[in-house]
C-alpha cells in the first residue's frame, strides 16, 4: 500500500487536477494506492473568510460564495465533456448548498463557534475529493470516495483536534483493506464519536496521510507538493541551496521547527511510530527524486558533507534577566516559567549561564511585550529588592539553525561555525545545543540574516551544488 498526499497548489484548477490524475494512476499500476486531498488553492481561506463575514452580517457573503462554487464548477467543466459532467456537478451542487445553509444559520445568529467553523472548513477537502474521483473515474481509474470521518477519530478540541490512534487505525483497516480501486479521502478532517465534524489543525492534510499510512501500514507515504523536495536553506536567501536527498525524522523534525518547508513535526509522528519512509514530491515536476525522510540507520550519507542544512525563525524578541540574587536559589526557574505558562506565552529557547546570574528567554516577537510585562509583575519584590538588577529586551533578532545528524561526535564544529560567523562580523547573541549534537541554534540580530545563511552554506556546503 502506497499513500499520496496531494496539497492545495497541486490542486489549483483542472490542469493541476489533471497532473494529479496522471501521478495516481502511474502509482496505482504496482501498488495498491490511498490519495488524500487537501482543498483546491485558496479555498479554506475563502471558507474562512465566509464564515466570519456570516457571523459579521458583512456584504460579499453571496459573491464569496459563487467564487467557491465557480472555482469547482469551472474545474470540471475544463476536465470532462458533456457527457461526464453532470454526474460530477450534482454532489458539489449539493455539497454547495449545504455550505449555504450552515452560514445561513451563522448569519442568523451572529455567531461562528469553533464546532461550526470546523464543519465549514471541512467542505474545502470535500469538494475537492468528489470532483477528483468524477475525473478519475471518467478516465478509467476506479475511484472510491472515502469519508474521513469515518475513519479519523478525534476528541472535541474544535479547530485542533487529538486523533485516537487505537480507534482510528482500527476503522481505517476495517473500511480499507478490503477496499478494491483507489480510496480518495479528504484530509484535514475527522469526526468525534457522535459523528460531529472536527479539524486536525495546522498541516492537517499531511496529518491524516500519516494516520492512514500508519493505519494501514503502508510502505511508503509521498507527500506530493510545489517543491522539488526539501532544501538545504531558503534559496530565496541562498541562491546555491540545493535540494536535500534524505534526512532522518530527527533531522526533518529539527528543520521543520526552525522554518524550513517541510512536513509539520507532529504530522509525521504516526509514521515515524511504524517506521513508515515518507517521500516529499513535486506534482508540477515528477520526475524529481524528492527527499526522502526515514530512519537514520537507513539514510546514506555523504559523509563529505558535515551538516544537512540551515534553518531559521523570524520575527524574534529575546529578554535577559541579570541578578545576582538569583543564584543558588531553588524554584527560582519554575517561577518564571510557571508564569509564563499562565499568559500562554510559547518559550522558544533558553539560555542560562553557570554562575545562574542571567537567564535568557527568546520569544516571538508578538509575544516579548508580553513576556517583559509578565516578568515585571511575577518578579517585582525581586527587582524591589535588587535580587535582580534588571530585565533588558531585545527585537529584530532571529534564530538561525544548523542541524545535521552528521554533526554528532565530530570535534571543532561549533568552533567552525561560529569562527566562519565572526569573519564575517556576525555578532551570537545567544548559543543553544542539544545534547544529541544534532542542531546548532543561535540568535542574531535580524539584518545579518542573509549574511549568516549565506556564510554558513558556503562554509559547510559549498561542495555540493543544485
Amino acid at each position: 500500500m502506497k499513500v499520496l498526499k496531494f496539497g492545495g497548489s497541486s490542486l489549483a484548477n483542472g490542469e493541476g487536477i489533471k497532473a494529479v490524475t496522471g501521478i495516481v494512476a502511474e502509482a496505482a499500476r504496482d501498488d495498491r494506492v490511498a490519495v488524500v486531498l487537501s482543498a483546491m488553492k485558496g479555498v479554506t481561506d475563502r471558507l474562512i473568510s465566509l464564515a466570519r463575514k456570516a457571523e459579521e452580517g458583512s456584504d460579499g457573503l453571496k459573491d464569496e460564495m459563487e467564487a467557491i462554487r465557480a472555482q469547482h464548477f469551472d474545474a470540471v467543466r475544463s476536465l470532462l465533456g458533456p457527457a461526464d459532467q453532470a454526474s460530477a456537478l450534482m454532489p458539489l451542487a449539493i455539497m454547495c448548498n449545504e455550505l449555504e445553509e450552515v452560514l445561513h444559520g451563522v448569519e442568523l445568529i451572529r455567531e461562528c463557534s469553533a464546532r461550526t467553523m470546523d464543519l465549514v472548513m471541512s467542505f474545502g477537502e470535500r469538494l475537492s475529493c468528489s470532483l477528483a474521483v468524477s475525473y478519475m473515474c471518467a478516465r478509467g481509474i476506479a475511484a472510491v470516495l472515502v469519508d474521513a470521518r469515518e475513519i479519523v477519530r478525534t476528541d472535541e478540541r474544535f479547530g485542533s483536534a487529538a486523533v485516537d490512534f487505537p480507534k482510528s487505525y482500527t476503522l481505517i483497516r476495517e473500511k480499507l483493506e478490503g477496499l478494491t480501486g483507489v480510496a480518495v479521502i479528504p484530509g484535514f478532517v475527522g469526526a468525534t464519536a457522535k459523528g460531529v465534524t472536527t479539524t486536525l489543525g495546522r498541516n492537517g492534510s499531511d496529518y491524516t496521510a500519516s494516520i492512514i499510512g500508519a493505519g494501514l501500514d503502508a510502505k511508503v507515504i509521498e507527500i506530493w507538493t510545489d517543491v522539488d523536495g526539501v532544501l538545504s536553506a531558503d534559496p530565496r536567501i541562498v541562491p546555491d541551496a540545493f535540494v536535500i536527498p534524505a534526512l532522518s525524522s530527527e533531522e526533518a523534525m529539527e528543520l521543520s521547527y526552525f522554518g524550513a518547508k517541510v512536513i509539520h513535526p507532529y504530522t509525521m509522528v504516526p509514521a515515524v511510530e511504524r517506521n513508515i519512509p515518507i517521500l516529499i514530491k513535486n506534482s508540477l515536476n515528477p520526475a524529481a527524486p524528492g527527499t526522502l525522510i526515514a530512519a537514520a540507520e537507513t539514510i546514506k550519507r555523504d559523509g563529505a558533507l558535515p551538516i544537512t542544512g540551515i534553518a531559521s525563525i523570524e520575527g524574534i524578541s529575546l529578554v535577559n534577566i541579570e541578578g545576582g540574587g538569583m543564584m543558588g536559589i531553588p524554584g527560582f526557574a519554575a517561577r518564571i516559567f510557571a508564569a509564563l505558562a499562565r499568559e500562554g506565552i510559547n518559550i522558544i529557547m533558553i539560555s542560562q549561564a553557570s554562575s545562574e546570574h542571567t537567564i535568557c528567554l527568546v520569544f516571538r516577537t508578538a509575544e516579548g511585550e508580553r513576556a517583559l510585562a509578565t516578568l515585571n509583575r511575577e518578579l517585582a519584590p525581586e527587582l524591589h529588592s535588587r535580587r535582580i538588577e534588571r530585565f533588558e529586551l531585545m527585537q529584530e533578532l532571529l534564530i538561525v539553525s544548523v542541524i545535521g545528524e552528521n554533526m554528532h561526535g565530530t570535534p571543532g564544529m561549533a568552533g567552525r561555525l561560529f569562527s566562519a560567523l565572526g569573519r564575517a562580523g556576525i555578532n551570537i547573541l545567544v548559543i543553544a545545543q542539544g545534547s544529541s549534537e544534532r542542531n546548532i541554534s543561535f540568535v542574531i540580530e535580524a539584518k545579518n540574516h542573509a549574511l549568516a545563511l549565506r556564510t554558513i552554506h558556503a562554509e559547510f556546503l559549498s561542495g555540493r551544488r543544485k
